[in-house]
């Protein structure tokens, strides 16, 4: 009988890091397991700046394929890896040891003393006043705050010496590989490095000459090879994973989820988890007269259509916060749950309003100072269902502003396919959707980032 042969996916995200095990054969997860980070710190930066504790995310890595079956790891043949993209991590020699028990490696862990933290795609230190003295990249993407070249160059102009002092930046899922593989050098992959701008998706390389014209340190930048290539060989057996089995260069998570989501051609993917990204597959990059969309490296040199806003569950999110801590100020503390069960429950049943509402809590990357803002409020429409349902509305209609429906007529799409837990849990959301798009949407069992990195290397 055939030896079993199985893929590690991982998806190392902005909140929680997710493995599986995927048969190639049978195209099935056979175990997973996922585990929130917990890992954001206070940043000197304020309210501005958004940063990640590395060793943390490593740790819930080390939690998540320690939980899985031993003998289901004895027979991985492969690791395929994404993450959250845009961030930057620093790094020194000695940014990582491996501990041992009896002989065998049963974790690697990050050394902080070696490393900077993680400055995430959340972050918003780069403003654009200071992005406005930039030069412009040589690449059909632009460079925006929270991207990993923006950031080191906010750095190299107010915190020079620190730069100086790490040898190596990346990803954070990149500096996991480089662990994983021991590697002397970080490798990225296209898809990554396009999510950190002053990157040629079309020549596939960083545009050095830019970057060393104002004096950024171009040898901080990774080596860069295709999505769906191997990276290098696991460096020692990790609780029973073999010693030697590739792993791949770290992918982007938006195209791994999309990978393991679409199912044909005519299909657009919608994510609505911490943000928002709508996306369809292109076989190369064109003008479709609107700024507000993004083409990004794919697999096989297809391109995403990409509207990637940053408002997604996370406005929704902070709406529920607000309520809960405003009925604690009124002495009734409720549950979260019990609060999203009733305001999708009320949203249901609310009657269509006039209320318009901007949901650019957070800002658009192409219009980084937008702010929220409700228009049209009267004595019909201020109960609690209309104006949560108001709300799921404006998320939507938001993106459709970034991306209109006639984009994906025009691509021949006959559905949207949803993914995300902002999404499959909100009811009111899928019928804003439906409604915008005029087409259907339906939930397969894709949408998994770290399935999709397993599929990417199979």
């Amino acid at each position: 009988m055939a030896e079993k042969q199985f893929i590690l996916g991982m998806d190392i995200g902005t909140t929680s890091v997710k493995v599986c095990v995927y048969d190639p054969g049978t195209k099935e997860l056979v175990a997973k397991q996922t585990k929130d980070t917990a890992a954001n710190i206070p940043s000197d930066q304020g309210i501005e700046g958004n940063k990640q504790d590395v060793p943390k995310i490593v740790s819930a890595v080390h939690y998540c394929v320690s939980r899985l079956p031993r003998d289901v790891l004895r027979h991985v043949t492969k690791i395929g890896v994404c993450g959250q993209m845009h961030g930057v991590v620093l790094w020194k020699n000695g940014a990582w040891e491996k501990v041992e028990k009896d002989g065998n490696v049963i974790r690697f862990e990050a050394i902080r003393e070696n490393m900077s933290a993680l400055y995430t795609w959340q972050d918003s230190r780069c403003k654009p006043e200071f992005l406005d003295t930039l030069p412009k990249p040589d690449s059909h993407l632009k460079c925006y705050t929270g991207y990993g070249c923006a950031t080191l160059l906010w750095m190299l102009k107010h915190k020079p010496d620190k730069l100086k002092n790490f040898k190596y930046s990346a990803t954070v899922q990149d500096f996991v590989v480089a662990m994983l593989c021991d590697l002397d050098i970080p490798i990225m992959s296209d898809q990554n490095a396009a999510s950190w701008g002053y990157f040629n998706t079309e020549n596939n390389k960083w545009n050095t000459d830019i970057l060393q014209s104002i004096d950024f340190p171009v040898n901080l930048l990774p080596k860069i090879i295709k999505s769906g290539e191997f990276a290098g060989k696991l460096n020692s057996s990790w609780n029973g994973i073999p010693e030697g089995i590739p792993v791949s260069v770290a992918m982007g998570d938006l195209q791994c989820s999309i990978l393991s989501t679409l199912e044909n051609e005519h299909d657009a993917v919608l994510n609505i988890s911490t943000s928002a990204q709508l996306a369809i597959v292109a076989d190369k990059i064109s003008d479709l007269g609107c700024s507000t969309i993004e083409h990004l490296p794919y697999f096989k040199n297809k391109y995403l259509v990409v509207a990637a806003s940053l408002n997604g569950g996370n406005v929704l999110a902070t709406f529920v916060k607000m309520l809960q801590q405003w009925m604690l100020e009124f002495g009734f503390p409720i549950p979260q749950s019990k609060v999203w069960e009733k305001l999708i429950a009320l949203g249901l049943e609310a009657p269509e309003s006039a209320m318009q509402i901007n949901p650019q809590l957070l800002g658009e990357r192409y219009a980084p100072l937008a702010k929220a803002c409700v228009e049209n409020i009267d004595l019909s429409n201020i109960n609690l269902g209309q104006v949560f349902k108001s709300l799921c509305n404006s998320l939507v209609a938001n993106l459709h502003f970034m991306m209109p429906k006639e984009i994906l007529q025009k691509a021949n799409i006959k559905r949207i396919v949803g993914n995300g837990s902002g999404l499959s849990r909100n009811a009111v959301l899928q019928r804003a959707v439906e409604h915008h798009y005029s087409l259907p949407l339906v939930f397969t069992s894709g949408g998994d980032a770290a399935k999709g990195a397993a599929i990417a290397v199979a």
